[in-house]
């Protein structure tokens, strides 16, 4: 019989907790004062990087995230840093290729990174051969990720299969990734205690509280040999986090598996941050909180406050739920991935436009006809016929590794990104994200780097507008009675009203006001309302990435004439009409938002 160990924690606080709560802007300030008491607690490892931590260092905050590891190495010399890798992803939204992910991999392990949890969005475990090869190369801890989800063709075996490949690859242990809180406690029992008989390395379980279940699946975990569980600060827990690390540890104090954790000191870091996000409060948000619908429409509570706000910007806020149903049709579609970046904000962008359309697949985003292709890797059932030939009429689809069809793009990138580079760890940041590594790096070569403002506690301001759309909130006295009132603006194309979004005393409505002066769409470049049919305009709001004509081009009837980005998925815009482009109102960078006349063709 096995002797019965304690179970091992790993804190997520500095990494998923606070981007699941709070946008992923807890800044290095902020965690470097609680480091030493984390250290000295004795958890398996602390999560610190990667995820989306990277992409908000340098779009939001203005920090360089190497310099953020390095600081946290040295902070927390006694425990294991550990970070998530989205395989041959990266931090990114691409396959980068092998020489990058190389590249990438040894400099977080020489920058202080010890454990490395890869994963691939499709469950493809060809995509993690790179990484797993240089995170073992590198000397360090590899962590093989099943992406937990539910669908007619995810089952018990499949799961222990993929496991069993990775540990054939040479991972080091495997995590069981709930991205979206889809466990329930008897099917926790039933994947670990299978996984048990098979897999001979240590098995962790990251699930997030999303449902409210997580806490009942972790414990049931445990019951079955689980190694490690993943949990948060209560600072940084519950809602769409994880377990509060104090609740687990205290749930498991005087038992067989008891963590030897200190529940006195934990509290005590706890305090200390529960202050330190007070301060964050311009990022709080009501689709953060738990809620069971999740096991109805498997959407991540990320996932779910992003189509909130692109649905708030399109004046359709009231149509989320035929986006939630449209999400299960759309993932079926593409022969049900798991709903994790990159695949959610594929599957969930693709929704959203089927539904504003009133009419599915008008407009299929590049990324969908990407996973069509098999740039993504393999689906985990057949994807719809009709949808790949109406995406990608009849070019190839690849069946091979895709970052077989690299070719190696470092030396590139070097040169692209010039002298602006100091180090090999700025190639990178430029490499996972040139537009915004190269403004970032060149602004730290300026000197005006600049964070995004902190509202005072207790002020009544909005979010950023780079972060797209947290609500005012106000007090309102009225009659001796003080009410707490959050709004949300939205301007509907076409209508003369406005679309107020209002949660009073937590009570959300739309209530529509009609304006004194005729509401036109225009956006920051004073673009007017498209009126005519040669007026192109896009039906997402989002940013131009390319503009692909020139004045006086002669085009067809649904030729490609923009490619857009919204919720980091690009789209082509096509023209209403055949004719000549006579006007061009827009340029790569600009903001756009529907309605407005973005290039004018006329008839010939």
């Amino acid at each position: 019989m096995s002797q019965v160990k304690p179970v091992l924690i790993t804190d997520v606080a500095l990494r998923d907790g606070h981007q699941s709560l709070i946008a992923t802007r807890l800044r290095t300030e902020d965690m470097l004062p609680v480091c030493a008491e984390l250290d000295a607690i004795g958890f398996w490892s602390l999560e610190v990087w990667g995820g989306a931590t990277f992409d908000a260092c340098v779009r939001f905050l203005k920090e360089d995230p190497w310099e953020r590891l390095r600081k946290l190495r040295e902070a927390l010399p006694n425990t294991k840093l550990q970070m998530l890798v989205r395989g041959q992803n990266l931090l990114g939204y691409r396959h980068y290729a092998d020489d990058v992910v190389e590249a990438f991999i040894q400099k977080s392990a020489d920058n202080g990174m010890d454990i490395f949890r890869l994963f691939d969005a499709m469950n493809d475990v060809r995509n993690l051969e790179t990484a797993v090869a240089a995170v073992k190369k590198s000397g360090k801890h590899a962590q093989g990720t099943i992406c937990y989800t539910t669908s007619p063709v995810h089952t018990t075996a499949k799961f222990v299969q993929q496991a069993l490949d990775m540990v054939n690859m040479g991972v080091d242990s495997i995590a069981i990734k709930d991205m979206a809180g889809l466990l329930t406690p008897t099917a926790t029992s039933e994947l670990i205690a299978a996984l048990k008989l098979e897999v001979k390395v240590p098995l962790a379980l990251h699930s997030h509280m999303t449902s409210g279940l997580a806490g009942l699946c972790q414990l049931k975990a445990v019951e079955a040999g689980i190694d490690i569980i993943d949990t948060a600060m209560s600072a940084f827990a519950n809602g769409t986090s994880h377990p509060a690390t104090e609740t687990m540890v205290a749930a498991l104090k005087g038992t067989p598996r008891d963590s030897g954790l200190d529940l006195p000191a934990l509290q005590n870091i706890a305090s200390q941050l529960w202050g330190v996000r007070k301060k964050y409060h311009q990022f709080e948000s009501e689709f953060t909180r738990e809620d069971v619908s999740v096991q109805i429409n498997q959407v991540p509570g990320g996932m779910m406050s992003n189509l909130a706000n692109q649905l708030k910007e399109q004046g359709a806020l009231h149509r989320i739920g035929d986006v939630f149903a449209e999400i299960p049709a759309v993932r079926k579609d593409l022969g049900y991935p798991p709903l994790v970046t990159p695949t959610s904000q594929i599957v969930g962008t693709q929704a959203v436009m089927n539904i504003l359309a009133d009419k599915r697949y008008t407009t299929i985003t590049n990324e969908v006809k990407r996973y069509l292709q098999g740039h993504y890797g393999a689906a985990p059932a057949p994807v719809d016929k009709n949808l790949r030939a109406l995406a990608i009429g009849n070019e190839d689809v690849i069946d091979v590794r895709p970052a077989d069809l690299l070719p190696p793009e470092l030396s590139k990138l070097r040169a692209d990104v010039g002298a602006l580079a100091k180090s090999e760890e700025d190639v990178l940041t430029f490499a996972m994200f040139p537009d915004l590594g190269r403004a970032f790096l060149t602004e730290r070569e300026a000197g005006t780097l600049t964070p995004e403002v902190l509202e005072p506690i207790g002020s009544g301001g909005s979010r950023p507008v780079s972060d797209g759309g947290a609500p005012t909130e106000f007090v309102i006295d009225v009659h001796g009675e003080s009410y707490q009132v959050a709004i949300t603006g939205v301007g509907v194309k076409g209508t003369g009203k406005r679309h107020i979004y209002m949660t009073l005393d937590g009570m959300p409505e739309e209530v529509v006001f009609e304006a004194l002066n005729e509401y036109k769409a225009e956006g920051g470049g004073g673009r007017g309302a498209a009126s005519k049919p040669g007026h192109v305009s896009t039906n997402m709001p989002g940013n131009i990435v390319e503009v692909l004509v020139a004045l006086g081009d002669v085009v067809k009837l649904g030729q490609a004439v923009l490619v857009t980005e919204a919720m980091k998925m690009e789209a082509e815009v096509q023209a209403p009409i055949a004719g000549k482009v006579v006007d061009i109102f827009v340029k790569k960078g600009d903001r756009v938002t529907p309605g407005e006349v973005l290039i004018e063709i006329e008839a010939e």
